[in-house]
């Protein structure tokens, strides 16, 4: 998949399961050209989510449930992930 098609992807995947207030997604492959992760063709995204789904849970439950959430994109299509997710009251 090529970086905009990951990003769209990812985007519906996470839409679809938190219907999140905010969303950024920026792909950071480029600045980890020839690291041995990225040969096999997956890309390097951070992702700033903020969505009502994550009150109550704290920081390893919210990042189990984007991961959970992203199902196969993560064999298939992400080598690493950055992820900052936050209820709306947090990220005010």
């Amino acid at each position: 998949m090529i970086a905009e098609t990951r990003i769209a992807a990812i985007r519906s995947a996470l839409e679809a399961a938190f219907q999140p207030e905010a969303l950024e997604i920026i792909d950071d492959s480029a600045r980890h050209a020839g690291h041995a992760g990225a040969r096999d063709g997956r890309g390097h995204f951070k992702v700033r989510i903020v969505a009502d789904a994550f009150a109550g849970q704290g920081l390893l439950a919210r990042h189990r449930s984007v991961y959970a959430a992203l199902g196969t994109l993560m064999q298939t299509d992400i080598h690493a992930l950055q992820i900052e997710a936050k209820t709306p009251a947090e990220s005010k």
